[in-house]
């Protein structure tokens, strides 16, 4: 297991002058970080950067953000979407589930995909019922929709290196529940995990697909894009096991329409950013070598990027 990542803090009593010296750096690299955002959310692999480019491997939408702090931190972002996330066909349904949701005592978010496909069709969240979520993405998201600590109680792991289903059945009160109805909310063909164990726990659970996902096909465009990253050692932000399959499975698909068949190698020596133990299992099980677990929560990642400069 990689260390952990060591802890930063603000100063403080910092003179007036090199405060605002401060501020107008951060204006300009707020504004740096803007271009090379953009630049990145066009899929452009930069030629001739010196330090490693930074790959977000996240849907174009939840990749920008992240991209712009990536180049606020200086470093060149470049977007690989290895997911695309879609809405189910039958949006009825899940609207007719999520009228209910008063009726829960529990409801489940897997994901923030899945907070926020339910969210289109949450008005207000309703009082006395409990949200469950993986990780730090999740609570962000929920946040987002209005929905915090203040608001409604929100279980969630209590390490957050280990933000999965596993985790967050260990930290719920199972005996509380028992007995109530549960809602999880997924992503179409998610995980029988964390129900199957909530209806071990005698909670009544239903489950409602929010959102599609699939890895989209290795087209010429990003044929092209994969070979170039490929070409020279790069740090990678890997976010979901799923999406790093989907590569794994790209870099193979290269290899047998090439002569060289080193894809799959090249792919194996790229440097490995993950959020969650889960992934980092996946990234051991494909070869991958260097691989550094920070926790859940974007903010991790970046101070993971940070602490290589």
């Amino acid at each position: 297991m990689p260390p952990a990542m060591p802890e930063t803090g603000a100063s403080a009593g910092v003179p007036a002058p090199v405060a605002a010296a401060s501020v107008a750096a951060a204006q300009d690299a707020a504004v740096a970080g803007m271009a090379a955002a953009e630049a990145a959310a066009a899929g452009a692999v930069p030629a001739g950067a010196a330090a490693p480019l930074v790959v977000i491997t996240r849907p174009r939408k939840q990749a920008e953000p992240l991209a712009a702090a990536v180049a606020a931190l200086g470093r060149t972002p470049v977007i690989l979407p290895l997911l695309e996330i879609a809405p189910v066909q039958d949006q009825a349904a899940l609207a007719r589930v999520l009228a209910g949701l008063p009726g829960y005592a529990l409801v489940a978010f897997v994901s923030p995909n899945a907070v926020d496909a339910a969210f289109a069709h949450i008005e207000r969240w309703p009082d006395g019922v409990a949200a469950a979520i993986v990780g730090e993405g999740s609570r962000a998201a929920l946040a987002r929709h209005g929905v915090d600590d203040a608001s409604c109680r929100i279980h969630c792991p209590l390490d957050p290196a280990r933000s999965d289903s596993e985790h967050l059945l260990q930290a719920l009160d199972l005996q509380a529940i028992a007995g109530r109805r549960v809602l999880v909310v997924r992503g179409d063909g998610g995980r029988e995990l964390l129900p199957d164990a909530l209806r071990a726990a005698g909670c009544a659970v239903e489950t409602v697909a929010a959102y599609r996902r699939a890895v989209p096909p290795l087209d010429a465009a990003r044929a092209a894009s994969l070979r170039a990253l490929l070409a020279r050692p790069n740090d990678w932000l890997i976010t979901s096991s799923e999406a790093l399959r989907g590569l794994a499975g790209w870099a193979r698909e290269l290899d047998s329409d090439s002569v060289t068949s080193s894809n799959v190698a090249k792919l194996q020596q790229q440097h490995l950013i993950v959020p969650h133990a889960r992934i980092a299992e996946t990234a051991w099980a494909l070869g991958f070598t260097d691989v550094t677990l920070t926790g859940s929560g974007d903010e991790r990642m970046l101070a993971a990027l940070q602490s290589q400069a």
